[in-house]
């Protein structure tokens, strides 16, 4: 479990003389580099005359009426140099120097051709003008402007790292020549999300005028992250970029967790749960984490057999679950639900989705409150489908629960409450806050936030900022949302202050103009690169807590082999080191990683009543196909 410390942070230069010549010999010391002459400083004139000729010789060499190539005047443009990580995360990491004198482009390329930057500038009726933006540095590097570079900024290094089948770092001259770079990047991801130029008018045709803080982060309202800034704060660790330590990670427990593993559920009562493939398999939950109990309920045929569920939930104080299987492989839509009874180990029905009768499908499913699954009496669970939202009810519409031992039929779900969107909202996910106010994530990446009272028009909408949600979490009280996207997790603020003065969430009322940005965690390039081109994050989750007045401590998602979680406080910090020096929406680099041997199922916090005195959260859960841990974090920090 857990990794080394990484090596991504380290200088990628000794000297701001990064583009004399004169200065190529020192840097051999620090840096290989088989492709460039060097030339010692203390060379007599005689020597120096002997270096320009030859030189001169192989037309390297300015012309005589050209600057010093230390000026930054005689640097071609869009000068840059060119770095490489090598090592992985090994003690012999390091970069390297690939290039110590070329430039950068952004290039219009298609199957078939290329255009170069200045060709179409200011030129938005060119017949060329297709495509998507490149971003070309030298002959060594051509890649896509998207998200998955995982582009961070060093701004007091004049510096970026981004990922590009290897790991790469563009060092700058100046100042001015690395803050246009970054401004030229984002301009070129916005007309790759959008297929739109950058212009004021389409960022608010995109983002729409109450969100252009989300586009102008220095103009947006920030107050509502200062005030996060509350007494916890004193303890938080100062840490030195990047963070990916495990010296505080325990793992207490881990066991085979007979194969297939398909879903996690954690129960803040007795028990937890595994689906596989096979049945649902039992383990009892303990302060330090949970132990198998040997008792599973196998699936003995049926949809069950056929398809494995890939969701289940609890309800009814934890003593039923519904299990939901998709129709068909790679598609989450299902058109029934299984209900187990946990304490006889039976499935006692098979349920059917149904609206002015006609069957419908389902994609997810969740309980009507964060906490109501605790609740015995519980009858009612709320469904999600690509266009609707609703509440079904396991009695019938006469409030009688329904007959369903001796039915030969699949009895109907009531549908309680909901609404059926005429247009493609394109819904993939949904989640809960203590009240039952709701939040959807979109396949536009758009986050809806829904009253408790009303399923058929959102209080607030924030935009996408070009990615889909997979997943979507929310705190207790409201405050958070958590999105999740492939390549970065997004945490927005729901609070804002009413004409009134009153402070309310998004969830309750219009919030305004006044709308603050929101914070990004991402991965450093380093570790994007070590988990893996092809894994996605997935399944972002607060820790977990079910009462007012309790705080969620930690943020936690899966990508490939790897478990990251965030100290929520830290992210929510302003002055929080990693904000600084940045350009556009503020990211996050600072987490703690656990590293298993296979790709990771789920990553889950158990309910905060399992942390101990010692421990600053509940234990960490992780499945894998093959083994189920539990991790503690102890209550250590960092000086």
């Amino acid at each position: 479990m857990g990794t080394s410390q990484s090596r991504e942070g380290l200088e990628v230069s000794d000297s701001d003389s990064d583009y004399d010549e004169r200065d190529e010999e020192q840097e051999e010391e620090n840096y290989e580099d088989a492709q460039t002459i060097s030339t010692s400083v203390t060379q007599t004139p005689t020597q120096l005359d002997e270096v320009d000729a030859r030189l001169k010789a192989l037309k390297l060499k300015y012309q005589s009426n050209t600057p010093s190539p230390s000026s930054s005047s005689s640097l071609p443009k869009n000068a840059v140099k060119l770095y490489l990580h090598i090592g992985g995360n090994t003690p012999a990491a390091k970069w390297i120097v690939a290039d110590k004198r070329t430039a950068y482009s952004f290039v219009k390329s298609n199957d078939n051709e290329e255009v170069e930057d200045e060709e179409n500038e200011n030129d938005d009726n060119d017949e060329r003008n297709y495509g998507k933006w490149y971003l070309k540095v030298g002959i060594k590097v051509k890649a896509r402007v998207s998200t998955e570079m995982q582009l961070k900024m060093f701004g007091d290094q004049r510096r970026v790292d981004f990922v590009s089948n290897g790991v790469w770092a563009l060092k700058f001259p100046t100042d001015e020549s690395y803050r246009r770079f970054i401004t030229e990047f984002q301009d070129r991801l916005f007309y790759n999300v959008y297929d739109l130029e950058p212009t004021e008018e389409n960022k608010v045709k995109v983002y729409g005028k109450e969100f252009i803080g989300w586009v102008k982060p220095e103009v947006a309202d920030d107050s509502v992250w200062e005030d996060a800034d509350d007494a916890s704060l004193g303890n938080s660790p100062r840490i030195t970029t990047p963070v990916r330590s495990r010296d505080d990670l325990l793992e207490e427990f881990e066991e085979a967790a007979n194969g297939g593993v398909q879903s996690l559920t954690l129960g803040a009562l007795d028990n937890s749960f595994l689906v596989n493939d096979t049945g649902v398999h039992v383990y009892r939950n303990f302060d330090r984490g949970i132990h198998g109990k040997g008792v599973a309920v196998k699936f003995s045929g049926g949809d069950l057999r056929q398809h494995t569920a890939n969701k289940a939930l609890l309800m009814r104080a934890e003593t039923n679950m519904m299990l939901m299987s998709p129709m068909s492989e790679g598609k989450p839509n299902a058109s029934k639900l299984h209900q187990l009874d946990i304490e006889t180990g039976k499935i006692v029905t098979e349920w059917k989705f149904e609206k002015d009768g006609a069957d419908i499908t389902m994609r997810d499913i969740t309980n009507d409150t964060k906490g109501s699954q605790l609740d015995p009496s519980e009858s009612t669970f709320l469904g999600l489908d690509d266009n609707r939202l609703c509440q079904w009810d396991m009695r019938d519409k006469k409030g009688i629960v329904q007959n369903i031992a001796n039915s030969s039929n699949s009895p109907v779900l009531h549908w309680s409450q909901g609404h059926q969107f005429s247009r493609g909202t394109n819904f993939q996910c949904f989640a809960t806050t203590g009240d039952g106010s709701i939040v959807v994530g979109s396949l536009d990446g758009k986050i809806r936030l829904y009253s408790k009272t009303s399923m058929r028009q959102a209080k607030t909408a924030f935009p996408g900022l070009g990615s889909p949600i997979t997943h979507v979490d929310v705190t207790f009280d409201g405050k958070w949302v958590l999105g999740t996207t492939d390549t970065y997790l997004v945490l927005i603020c729901t609070l804002f202050t009413d004409k009134d003065g009153k402070t309310k969430t998004g969830f309750s009322g219009r919030m305004g103009n006044r709308i603050p940005a929101p914070r990004l965690l991402k991965l450093t390039p380093l570790d994007s690169h070590l988990a893996g081109e092809t894994n996605k994050f997935h399944g972002g989750h607060f820790s977990w807590v079910t009462e007012n007045g309790k705080q969620e401590r930690h943020l936690v998602a899966t990508v490939g082999k790897f478990s990251v979680i965030w100290d929520f406080q830290q992210v929510k910090n302003s002055a929080h080191h990693c904000y600084r020096n940045q350009q556009g929406l503020k990211s996050c680099y600072c987490y703690k990683i656990v590293l298993k041997d296979e790709s990771i199922v789920e990553s889950r916090f158990m309910h905060e009543k399992f942390a101990i005195s010692d421990s600053p959260e509940a234990p960490l859960v992780v499945a894998t196909p093959m083994k189920v841990s539990s991790i503690s974090l102890s209550g250590k920090r960092h000086g």
